[in-house]
């Protein structure tokens, strides 16, 4: 039986798509020669282009799947030496297993159907296969939609999940509504919230068999980090987000003009000063720093009598040269003896210093560190850390040697300043500068932040306090009722 289809263009389908994919080709060459504008509409063309290849390879694989679910010398799969279509597709296409399943998936639910006396009968999700062939939606968001309502479909009223399916592809396209597509993240929400309305007599989840699964397991180390992955409650997450909420900085101004304060005003915790990191890179360093804080606690379990004491070990060689390395007791993590510097002027940090021989040659004692009675006064100056815009607390900042112990730099009030981990972790590189005045800490920016390079004076915990005072409404005094001016 021949199912090749019959074109009246003397050009096939194979032929077309090979010669869509040379033309696409030579565009490689063109991206760099484009201008702004163009390359905007050039990345927005493109990605519309590549939907459509997606749902090409959907129905390909889907295809070959359902060719190769034939008898006998039908079967497509079989006559080229494979198990089933999937097995062959990802032999034709070197895509990855689970890739192909979910194109063969995708397809099973987004193409015609064949009923059993032959006839031609509509998509399971009509809508969404509308929309698929037209490259209005991505694959990934189709198969999300897809899978959910697959998920539900045994249990939820089918005039419901139709509307789900209508209204999740609407949100997907932007079509129906005249808004923006929805981007992937806002889709899985709605996906979510219609899949708990389908799914209103599903059996809800377990807490005490949730629980028993919690757990966080940390990896070997692999290019320089350790995988961190587990699951957590609801609590675990909830609070991690309020931290994150709380401290991640996400007030960030960017714009085309500089807005350069005046020079003999100083910084105030109203500066907000650009944050290049990404949104993960954030929660790794605030969750560093509760960690960091709760290890400087005194509630915290003691270990051999004393508080929780992370030991790093380093060469006297290292400790002089620029490239030398530290490690840290507990993980075989080398690490820049620069560290050893940094993390020292923390409570919970000791450094052990070795000569050549391996015999210790220092220790880093109490006397090194900045005392309970000093990180006390040195916090009831600054008020938290002192780099404008930041607002980790004081309590989860470190108290930084402003001109470095190791150069002759004293332990003293006056010579202390609180950085949160990341910016004490870059304070070296990201081109901030620290300066004490008469005790009282000076800041200079980047130059791409202030060109100007002056110093000014740091937030401290009274310029923060007046910033306050200035978020809240003046009451008239002088009067039984006050009132806001």
């Amino acid at each position: 039986m021949d199912h090749t289809p019959d074109f009246e263009d003397p050009l096939d389908a194979v032929s077309r798509v090979g010669l869509a994919g040379w033309e696409l080709r030579d565009q490689l060459a063109r991206i760099g020669g484009l201008s702004d504008a163009d390359v905007l509409d050039f990345a927005r063309e493109v990605e519309a282009s590549g939907r459509i290849i997606d749902a090409l390879r959907v129905r390909a694989a889907g295809e070959i799947a359902k060719r190769s679910q034939r008898l006998g010398d039908e079967n497509l799969a079989a006559r080229h030496g494979c198990r089933n279509g999937a097995e062959l597709v990802e032999r034709l296409t070197q895509a990855p297993t689970a890739e192909v399943w979910r194109r063969v998936r995708l397809d099973a639910r987004t193409s015609p159907r064949e009923s059993l006396t032959g006839e031609t009968m509509p998509p399971l999700l009509p809508a969404l296969a509308a929309a698929v062939d037209a490259g209005g939606i991505g694959t990934d968001a189709a198969g999300l939609i897809s899978g959910m309502l697959q998920s539900v479909e045994h249990r939820s009223d089918p005039e419901v999940a139709a509307l789900a399916e209508e209204s999740l592809v609407d949100l997907a396209t932007g079509s129906g509504t005249g808004a923006l597509p929805a981007t992937f993240a806002e889709l899985k929400v709605h996906v979510q919230t219609w899949s708990m309305l389908l799914d209103q007599d599903g059996t809800p989840p377990d807490p005490e068999r949730a629980a028993a699964r919690r757990g966080i397991t940390i990896g070997p180390l692999r290019d320089g980090l350790h995988r961190i992955h587990g699951a957590g409650t609801p609590e675990l997450a909830a609070q991690l987000q309020r931290l994150n909420d709380a401290h991640g900085n996400p007030a960030v101004r960017f714009g085309t003009e500089p807005g350069l304060k005046d020079p003999d005003e100083p910084w105030t915790g109203d500066d907000v000063i650009p944050d290049l990191r990404t949104a993960a890179q954030k929660r790794h360093d605030v969750l560093l720093i509760a960690l960091e804080a709760a290890a400087r606690s005194e509630e915290t379990p003691s270990l051999g009598g004393a508080a929780p004491t992370l030991l790093v070990h380093v060469a006297l060689e290292d400790l002089v040269s620029p490239t030398g390395v530290a490690t840290i007791d507990g993980i075989d993590t080398p690490a820049p003896a620069a560290l050893a510097h940094r993390i020292a002027c923390t409570g919970a940090v000791q450094k052990v210093v070795f000569d050549r021989a391996g015999r210790i040659v220092r220790l880093g004692t109490k006397e090194r560190l900045f005392n309970h009675h000093q990180r006390r006064a040195i916090t009831a100056r600054d008020g938290g850390c002192v780099i404008p815009g930041c607002t980790i607390p004081a309590a989860w900042c470190e108290v930084h040697h402003v001109e470095d112990h190791a150069k002759g730099g004293p332990t003293h009030t006056d010579n202390g300043v609180l950085l949160c981990w990341w910016h004490h972790h870059t304070i070296d590189t990201a081109g901030w500068a620290i300066r004490m005045n008469r005790g009282v800490p000076e800041i200079k920016a980047p130059p791409w932040i202030d060109p100007r390079g002056i110093y000014r004076a740091a937030p401290s915990a009274l310029t923060r306090r007046r910033a306050r005072g200035r978020a809240r409404p003046a009451l008239r005094v002088g009067s039984n009722d006050a009132l806001p001016v």
